[in-house]
This record gives structure tokens, C-alpha cells and sequence, in this order.
């Protein structure tokens, strides 16, 4: 699809669209030699997501935080999002009694249906399982100073160099995870994660080693470039920072 055809189908503004690329919220799926953006089922996925996101009222910064996390769970963060939009049509369901009960000529003075605490409450534990593995340490708060600046092109940049290590560990799955052109490749991703991110100690490796197999959601990530890999790796950073 072409960014108005994605536009006609979403119901978004091509602008919007445009905006989402430029921030690396929502980038096409190729874009052509003339510079036109084209989008895919994948990305129309990934957008439907941003709108369930804003119907429930989170910001663009804290959407991207989530979404960017490599535990993101689509399945999982469809049940939540349904919770969240469960707890908005009870509000908005006693907002509409209450309207009935005025229009009636009820003239007891209800506020407790605009409340909005136990939704807001809800967004905010949400929002903070983007960073719970990291919480207020270092190395998230680097992160986010360092990605607040990227544009399109710098997420452009990450994604291919992240896709491209990946596929070398693959390719590498013949060798045995402590041979030195693995261990070659665990000091590159070290060092992307360092120029990119937050500087990536031997110590802050290895927990992320461990967390690729003890998460099914990393493992299912990883694993996209070949079946095995999030062991594979893992293996491979634990005998680099032994």
C-alpha cells in the first residue's frame, strides 16, 4: 500500500503517517527509488496497535518505549489493551446513567463518574513494563536521553545493523559458541548496544544473555533469524564475560 492507500484504510492522516516515520514509530515497509513509502501487513499490524495506544490515551514517546522494548508481545499487549478498554466503557457507561438520571430530573449530584483514577492507574502500570527489567538503573536512563533524539534515519540505521548481526550469529551457528568468530561477534553487539544505546559493561551482557533464554519473548524474537539462535547467543555471552 502506498501512505494514502494506508491513510484510506486507517482512517489516519497521511501527515500522521508521515510524522510516525519521522519519529520511528511507524516506519513503511520499503520505500522506492522515486521516495515513495510502502506499506505492508506488518506495518498495518504494528499501526493498528498505535491506535489501540492512543484511544487509550498514551503518549507517542511512551508508545514507542513499548513497542521498541524487545519483550514486546503483541498477543499479550492485545488482553491488556482490552482490560484497559473494558475499564473505559464501564466509565463511559456511568457517564451515560448519569446523563439519563439529570435528564429525568434526578437532582442528587454525582461526580464519582468522572472519575478516571482506576484507568489512569492501569495506563501507568503499563507503561512502566517498558522499563521494568531496567527501572531507574543507568543504562535505561542513558538509553532514553540517546534514542530521544533519533529520527528516521537513525532507526533506519539501528534496525539494519541489529538485522545484520543477527543474521551473522545465525550463519555462525556452525562453529561452537565459544569459537573466536563468535566471540568476535558478541564484541560487536556489545559495542552497538554501547554506541547506540548505553554502555554495555561485560556484567549488564550477561544478564541480557541470560534474560534471552529465560524470556520466551526475546527467545521468539531472536529466533526469527534462525531456530536456536537465543541459546545460541547466549551461550556465546556467557563464555565472553566469564
Amino acid at each position: 500500500m502506498t501512505v494514502k492507500e494506508m491513510s484510506r484504510i486507517a482512517g489516519v492522516s497521511v501527515r500522521t503517517l508521515h510524522y510516525y516515520d519521522e519519529i520511528g514509530l511507524l516506519r513503511p515497509g520499503t520505500v522506492t527509488e522515486a521516495g515513495y513509502r510502502i506499506y505492508g501487513e506488518k506495518e498495518l499490524v504494528r499501526l493498528q496497535q498505535i491506535l489501540f495506544f492512543r484511544e487509550l490515551g498514551f503518549p507517542l514517546k511512551e508508545i514507542r518505549s513499548i513497542m521498541e522494548n524487545p519483550s514486546f508481545d503483541e498477543k499479550e499487549a492485545l488482553l491488556k489493551q482490552r482490560k484497559l478498554l473494558e475499564l473505559k466503557q464501564e466509565r463511559l457507561s456511568g457517564l451515560m446513567r448519569l446523563i439519563d438520571k439529570t435528564l429525568k430530573g434526578d437532582k442528587h449530584m454525582s461526580f464519582e463518574e468522572f472519575d478516571e483514577s482506576r484507568l489512569e492507574e492501569m495506563r501507568r502500570e503499563y507503561a512502566r513494563e517498558a522499563r521494568e527489567r531496567w527501572g531507574e538503573t543507568e543504562a535505561y536512563r542513558q538509553s532514553e536521553e540517546r534514542t530521544a533524539g533519533y529520527g528516521k534515519g537513525d532507526w533506519a540505521r539501528l534496525d539494519a545493523e541489529m538485522e545484520g548481526l543477527f543474521r551473522r550469529f545465525a550463519e555462525a551457528m556452525e562453529f561452537p559458541p565459544e569459537d573466536g568468530a563468535v566471540q568476535a561477534l558478541v564484541r560487536e553487539w556489545q559495542q552497538h548496544i554501547t554506541r547506540n544505546y548505553y554502555e554495555c559493561t561485560d556484567e549488564i551482557l550477561a544478564g541480557l544473555g541470560k534474560m534471552y533464554i529465560a524470556d520466551r519473548r526475546f527467545a521468539k524474537n531472536i529466533d526469527r533469524y534462525g531456530k536456536g539462535l537465543a541459546e545460541f547467543m547466549s551461550k556465546a555471552i556467557a563464555h565472553y564475560c566469564k
